[in-house]
């Protein structure tokens, strides 16, 4: 497996006597704070040499991404404002690792990232061990788990008894037509269908941002022969070094998800009111209580209404360890059908992005489908013009010139 390196450490003073490339950011309707920008590195630059932005004799982590993305973190810049900065080359050095600093710890098909000394999430390839007593077509790779919070807390649960099909973060299909069938891909009691881990393509982290980039599969299991793929699924799950420096610490981490047909055949997905990214949130929050946990979303939707609702964010909180913590899934406007409806369920900590909702679609072959999501992950309540400052970040960036 191929290993991404960081390849910029920060402050440092550049070596060339004049840049070659200017990066001029602007902010454009809304202030902008510990934002993170990608741009495409220029033409002619070596991907393997190392990069800053230099600005007023001070120099910004630059960090190499996949794909020959550049990306940094932007500090500070008001609505309206711009910002120029020179793109230079800056000699290796050693320094002391810094706590925002990201890494990405490999153990098998599985791959832990961290911010400095705290955990973001753990993605889990090869299928995870059940709970005693599961039959053993419920288990699954391909998902997130733990996800924890800045304070250490866990806010995610697997394989909960009531839906032991849930893990963590994940995607699956619920009702789908293939062929003349209909497998289901979330449900995988009914052994219709299931989703399997296919390979770690490859890990980075850095000064800026770590990652991971893996491939699953989707297979029939009612298929004549017991096993016909249908769909192959990329998944690109990048977090960012921002939020530690906040009053309240936050974690932000972006999920793209592909999917490719396997087959010169559609997927068809007729409407239905779950399947698409999922959370499962705490164990605690199982209670059959008002107060088990909250949903909120960026339209004030709250547990009781924002079912089959549309939104540009949803958050689920409720109390860990005696301390209040929440997640908030980010809608890309690039998504299908966004703003995405949504599935929150009104007696379990469960939510999920369902474009069904709004009616049947397809996943043709040769036309894949992508969605993306950034997902937000803090201690405390949720907080509204946090997220909505986060999702401007990310549904309506700043603009990027390079010359």
């Amino acid at each position: 497996m191929r290993t991404l390196t960081a390849l910029l450490l920060a402050c440092l003073a550049p070596t060339l006597a004049g840049a070659a490339h200017t990066v001029t950011i602007s902010a454009g309707k809304f202030d902008r704070t510990d934002t993170p920008v990608t741009f495409p590195l220029p033409q002619g630059l070596d991907p393997k040499a190392n990069y800053g932005l230099v600005r007023d004799g001070q120099t910004l982590p630059l960090q190499l991404l996949p794909e020959n993305r550049a990306a940094f973190v932007l500090k500070s810049l008001k609505a309206g404002e711009s910002a120029t900065y020179s793109l230079e080359s800056v000699p290796w050095v050693t320094r002391p690792p810094l706590p925002t600093d990201l890494t990405a710890r490999e153990d098998d098909t599985n791959v832990t990232l961290k911010i400095g000394e705290k955990t973001v999430f753990r993605y889990n390839g090869k299928p995870t061990e059940l709970p005693d007593g599961y039959d053993p077509s419920l288990k699954r790779g391909g998902y997130l788990f733990p996800v924890l919070t800045p304070s250490g807390r866990v806010i995610t649960d697997d394989y909960p008894p009531m839906h032991k099909h849930h893990h963590g973060i994940w995607f699956a299909w619920t009702a789908t037509q293939f062929e003349d069938r209909k497998p289901d891909f979330w449900n995988m009691g009914q052994k219709k269908g299931t989703v399997e881990f296919v390979k770690l393509d490859a890990h980075y982290a850095g000064p800026v941002a770590g990652g991971v980039r893996t491939t699953h599969r989707y297979v029939d299991l009612s298929a004549k022969d017991g096993r016909k793929p249908v769909l192959n699924e990329t998944w690109d799950v990048t977090a960012w070094g921002v939020g530690q420096g906040a009053e309240k610490p936050y974690f932000v981490f972006d999920v793209n998800v592909t999917h490719e047909t396997a087959t010169d055949k559609p997927l068809k997905l007729p409407k239905y009111h779950y399947g698409g990214i999922g959370f499962r949130g705490h164990r605690d929050w199982n209670a059959k209580r008002p107060d088990a946990y909250t949903a909120l979303t960026s339209e004030g939707k709250d547990r009781k209404t924002a079912n089959e609702s549309t939104a540009r964010w949803c958050h689920m909180g409720g109390k860990v360890e005696g301390e209040t913590v929440g997640l908030a899934i980010l809608d890309h406007p690039s998504n299908f059908r966004h703003p995405t409806p949504l599935r929150v369920h009104p007696s379990e900590p469960f939510m999920c992005i369902v474009p069904q909702v709004a009616g049947d679609f397809s996943i043709e072959p040769g036309k894949p489908y992508v969605a993306k999501y950034r997902i937000v992950v803090s201690d405390g309540a949720a907080d509204s013009k946090l997220l909505d400052r986060i999702w401007n970040d990310y549904g309506k960036p700043v603009e990027v010139t390079v010359k």
